[in-house]
């Protein structure tokens, strides 16, 4: 998916441009005792968006495995800017905005509520690459620069 699936999303004031965008609504099975989306949702919604965009550039669970690679959260930080709740209609972007090109790189995403695009949650992953059968940082292979490289937004400094 991307802003072309979602013509609203053109309207918003993204973080990054040409955003990789999910929408999210949130139902009963979400919202706790604070009558709002739990935070531990965002964070479920944040893998399965991660996902999606590393399937959609060509790099699925089957890839990582045949690979004995994979891109492994070594840090995450989570900013829960306001609720939302019961059938909000959300947009959740992500991006991948930095990579030293051989052992990490940073995924953004960024929570957005259609009705007042209102930014509701921001996110960063620091992602490492690891050989999955030892768990060690290891050089990305050839297939992740090729997949994943010509995706990544370098932040104006």
């Amino acid at each position: 998916m991307n802003d072309t699936t979602f013509p609203v999303a053109s309207q918003f004031a993204w973080d990054y441009p040409s955003p990789f965008l999910r929408q999210c609504t949130p139902d009963a099975t979400h919202i706790d005792g604070l009558h709002h989306t739990n935070n531990a949702v965002y964070v479920q919604w944040c893998e399965a968006i991660g996902w999606a965009h590393s399937e959609a550039l060509g790099l699925g669970l089957a890839d990582y495995q045949r690979l004995d690679r994979a891109m492994a959260i070594r840090h995450a930080a989570y900013d829960y800017l306001l609720p939302s709740t019961l059938g909000e209609k959300l947009l959740l972007a992500t991006w991948l905005i930095d990579t030293d090109e051989k052992l990490n790189m940073r995924r953004r995403f960024q929570l957005i509520r259609e009705t007042d695009q209102a930014v509701i949650f921001r996110a960063q992953w620091d992602l490492v690459c690891i050989e999955i059968s030892s768990g060690k940082a290891r050089r990305m292979p050839p297939e992740f620069c090729a997949k994943y490289l010509p995706a990544v937004i370098r932040p104006v400094s």
